[in-house]
């Protein structure tokens, strides 16, 4: 498609965590590639606290995603629904990209009434049938390069990779170096032992901050309590931005695959991520310095959420994820 100067854009991408921060290079693409133009986003309810007053961002969206999916709220759905409907077409814009690629993501980029849309060509639930425009993503590259062929799609794919992440300040209870820790997923499937994150914080040579959301408390407390006083928990006190804030200066990061992993890899901070049914090379950390620790189970990658056997996490040893941390951050 022949590059035009757009004036008004809206970008649609809910959520999650990860996937957000990996849209942000999308973001710097088009703000340095349309300089001028008026550029909103709307963010799922939750997440809306990493682009709050980014600076390359003129106005945020803010959507119930999680009322929207209760049957008990369909009245309240369809309220909000139909009043964001018509705001939405009252902004006129002339470019919508949807970077979510699902049902939600599609009719609310049909809502706009823009005369280009633009989404994937794998996008999903009958989504791109609301789009002017398809790009062929790729199911096997990295999400960060799938959201830039968007870019390059609309006549901006000379721009540098960049992540302009917003953080805030938060009081650490270390005054030196630290480690961080990402105990939490969102898929049980995902999640390497609390016993081992913790046997592994009282082996490290630094002590480690250990960091989640509201849910990710008990197993953080956990990982505290056996770690030999050498890790403290910071699981559901922070906002994103001061997470984010926590992350930029730590010495490292071991997580499992988790939207904390990717705000790690996106500050440049050596991450050493954990993975089992999911695929590092489409979800992993993004950019170099990073190692990735597997089982080599043969039956991974399955992308299962559920699972009776989970050894592809189960048999990462302490021993190997320790050995990679010191051959990579304490070699002498």
């Amino acid at each position: 498609m022949a590059k035009k100067q757009y004036k008004k854009i809206l970008v649609v991408k809910p959520s999650s965590l990860g996937d957000i921060v990996h849209s942000l290079p999308f973001l710097n693409s088009i703000r340095k590639c349309f300089p001028d133009a008026k550029i909103h986003w709307i963010v799922a309810g939750g997440f809306d606290d990493l682009l709050v007053g980014h600076p390359m961002l003129d106005k945020l969206w803010v959507i119930n995603k999680d009322q929207w999916k209760r049957l008990s709220a369909a009245g309240r759905t369809i309220k909000e629904f139909r009043g964001l409907y018509k705001d939405l077409k009252d902004e006129k814009y002339d470019l919508v990209v949807d970077l979510q690629g699902l049902l939600r993501s599609g009719l609310l980029t049909a809502a706009t009434g823009s005369k280009t849309r633009v989404g994937f060509k794998e996008a999903r639930e009958g989504s791109r049938l609301f789009y002017t425009h398809t790009v062929e993503g790729g199911r096997d590259i990295h999400a960060v390069e799938r959201y830039l062929r968007v870019a390059s799609f609309l006549g901006c794919g000379d721009t540098e990779v960049s992540f302009p992440l917003p953080m805030e300040p938060y009081p650490v209870p270390f005054e030196e170096d630290y480690a961080v820790l990402v105990p939490g997923a969102r898929w049980k499937t995902k999640k390497w032992p609390a016993s081992k994150f913790a046997r592994l914080a009282a082996r490290l040579p630094i002590k480690s901050i250990i960091v989640g959301g509201k849910s990710d408390r008990q197993i953080a407390r956990q990982i505290a309590d056996e770690s030999r006083r050498k890790a403290i928990s910071l699981a559901g006190k922070t906002t994103l931005k001061e997470l984010s804030g926590i992350i930029r200066k730590a010495r490292f990061v071991v997580t499992n695959d988790s939207g904390p992993m990717h705000l790690a890899a996106a500050h440049g901070v050596p991450v050493f991520a954990l993975f089992g049914p999911t695929n590092p090379v489409t979800t992993g950390p993004y950019g170099r310095g990073h190692t990735v620790i597997t089982a080599g189970v043969e039956c991974s990658p399955c992308l299962k959420r559920r699972c009776d056997d989970l050894r592809c996490m189960e048999k990462i040893s302490v021993d190997r994820v320790l050995e990679a941390i010191k051959n990579t951050i304490f070699r002498e």
